[in-house]
């Protein structure tokens, strides 16, 4: 519960789906959001691994959501995105591209509407959730985004590229 206190009144998540379920990462975790697009394959990546793309210049890998979290796959369609993520692996902060099935809305999650992870009831490993949020009567997941990403990925990721 911890980790929930320390969370801003009103603060901004990203919201995507996937599968039946609402997620959601921290707004300022996200670079941008981008149509899905080619990936260009990484030999013996991962599964989850999908590969990387090009964005302004500079190459991001790309993580397929459904497959890190257990899921099966599906054929992109036209609500697919790829969220372009910045976030700390180690104690390096990297950028990386997190494939949603869609993307929502940037909404406001009040602490007060947030409970911790449950340990059990859930498909995905509790130590990949912050908290379980609640907006218009339904569930959010929101991700711990440091927890999401280890060391599996560090292998396969760069540094985060600084602006100029």
């Amino acid at each position: 519960m911890a980790e929930i206190a320390t969370a801003r009144n009103g603060a901004q998540y990203v919201t995507l789906g996937l599968d039946r379920e609402t997620f959601a990462v921290e707004v300022e975790k996200v670079r941008e959001i981008l149509d899905m697009r080619p990936v260009s394959r990484i030999p013996n990546a991962p599964p989850f691994m999908m590969g990387m793309i090009d964005v302004r210049g500079h190459s991001v890998p790309v993580i397929c959501l459904r497959r890190k979290l257990g899921l099966p796959e599906i054929p992109p369609t036209e609500h697919t995105r790829i969220l372009v993520l910045e976030v700390a692996i180690g104690d390096q902060p990297r950028v990386l591209g997190l494939v949603a099935d869609r993307v929502f809305e940037v909404a406001a999650l009040s602490p007060a509407d947030m409970e911790a992870a449950p340990d059990v009831g859930t498909r995905w490993r509790s130590d990949y959730i912050r908290a379980i949020g609640r907006r218009n009567g339904a569930f959010v997941i929101i991700f711990d985004l440091d927890h999401l990403f280890g060391c599996e990925e560090a292998a396969f990721i760069g540094p985060a590229e600084t602006a100029a």
